[in-house]
């Protein structure tokens, strides 16, 4: 394991000398990581293969593709960004002007996970970059080949004392949060993100932590069957359902239900086949140990399709899970596996109840064409984000934020969101010698009904 404490004295002289405030410096840097992407895309779609046995096009469309679209986005806005912004001063304070300066935190230690472990590793490293800071990259154990593909990339463009990657497992975490960082950005579970934000309460460490939880995708029975099941199924499928924001359970209406679940089986074997878990383009679960904890989940329960998995290749087929009742074990965590468990409602009420009084979830799915019902679900359940009609593709614009809420997370990135995560703004009020207003000097005497004036 590398020095950690000599890689944070060598960044922290490099940030004091200026270098990165530069905004030229910043857009050279994201230029040369698009352009290093680029050049060993391949090489990365293989490490994905290895760690995951992600398909080409999935890894690229969700990993190397969204990565690439962030560094272009940012580059192109950067400098708007980082513009003095002017803001109007109190009556108060005459004859004054007033601004906001945005300033890096300093040395930024960027925590990943192993799911997306490209996408999310980098994609807030691109906002770290964008605001000035240096930073220290510590990628997931459980996704080796591309936490060391990470790390070729990183140390080919740049110097350690700007940033640098740290590989290796928990002993590595444990000495990163011992030290103090200027900002700690983590992604993974809530567990872990509760031993992050304590280990950062003691340097008094700002964070922003993007976890996850048990995201409902509810299915009103005014909507188009046939496009619904399809969605739903590519949103839990996708990368065999280990996606912070996969629909972790169904909640659909009474009515429809055995017409939804017909649909979603066809797409299933549309897909991926009648064996799934024997597909080449079907991504495995990411260890042993997560391949037991999803067959766990599968005994005793009411297997409406699917069921079946690879043990040689760490394969789960999408299994859809009929009649389950809230205290289901499979209720009782998040899932991160291709396992879809379904509970009929009566009304919309009954389903905004049942998620409000849970913890927050990082996403929501509404599919429905009443508008009513959809101005329900917005205005009266609390969420990260979410889509109606769709599901997972909020999270791939750089317009719109991402992260979570309660339980699901704290604090947001994309585009201008990951710029301003990674700054501090910094208020000046400039106060001008021309003239000296007397009213707030003592002797106060009977000046009260002045101020009162003044300030209204």
């Amino acid at each position: 394991m590398a020095n950690i404490k000599s890689i944070l004295d060598h960044q922290r002289s490099f940030f004091a000398s200026g270098e990165t405030l530069d905004i030229a410096f910043r857009k050279n840097a994201l230029i040369k990581l698009g352009n290093v992407i680029r050049e060993n895309e391949s090489e990365i779609l293989g490490a994905l293969k290895k760690d995951l046995n992600k398909a080409p096009f999935e890894a690229y469309m969700t990993e190397v593709g969204m990565t690439l679209e962030e560094i272009k986005y940012v580059v192109k806005n950067i400098c708007k960004w980082n513009r003095v912004k002017r803001v109007p001063t109190p009556l108060t304070q005459f004859k004054s002007t007033s601004y906001i300066v945005s300033e890096p935190y300093g040395i930024v230690l960027i925590m990943s996970p192993w799911n997306y472990p490209f996408q999310l590793t980098l994609a807030p490293v691109v906002g770290a970059i964008a605001a000035g800071n240096c930073v220290i990259i510590k990628p997931s154990a459980y996704s080796p080949a591309t936490s060391a593909m990470i790390s070729k990339l990183i140390g080919s463009c740049f110097d350690s004392k700007y940033i640098t990657v740290i590989e290796g497992g928990r002993d590595a975490n444990q000495e990163l949060l011992g030290n103090k960082f200027d900002y700690i950005f983590f992604t993974g579970s809530v567990n872990v993100g509760k031993t992050v934000m304590e280990a950062a309460s003691k340097h008094l460490t700002p964070v922003t932590l993007e976890l996850g939880g048990k995201s409902p995708c509810i299915v009103d029975k005014n909507v188009n069957i046939d496009i619904a099941a399809r969605r739903i199924i590519w949103g839990k499928t996708i990368n065999s359902g280990q996606t912070c924001v996969a629909p972790d359970y169904l909640l659909v209406h009474k009515d429809i239900k055995a017409q939804l679940l017909a649909a979603m089986k066809k797409y299933i074997r549309e897909f991926y086949g009648e064996i799934p878990c024997m597909n080449d383009e079907f991504a495995r679960i990411i260890n042993e140990k997560h391949f037991n904890r999803l067959r766990e989940l599968l005994k005793g329960v009411d297997i409406a399709a699917g069921g079946d998995s690879n043990p040689a290749t760490l394969q789960i087929s999408p299994t859809i899970l009929n009649n389950v009742k809230w205290d289901d074990p499979v209720m009782q965590e998040e899932i991160f596996g291709p396992i879809l468990p379904v509970i009929e409602f009566d009304n919309i009420t009954q389903v905004i109840d049942a998620v409000n009084c849970r913890p927050k979830p990082l996403a929501l799915y509404l599919f429905t064409s009443d508008k009513d019902v959809e101005k329900q679900i917005v205005k009266r359940i609390s969420f990260g984000g979410g889509c109606i009609n769709d599901t997972i593709v909020h999270l791939a614009s750089s317009r719109m934020p991402f992260g979570g809420v309660g339980e699901s997370g704290m604090g947001c990135y994309h585009g201008n969101w990951s710029f301003d995560t990674f700054s501090h703004r910094k208020s000046i009020l400039k106060k001008s010698f021309l003239i000296d207003i007397k009213t707030r000097y003592a002797p106060y005497g009977n000046k009260l009904k002045l101020l009162k004036l003044l300030m209204r």
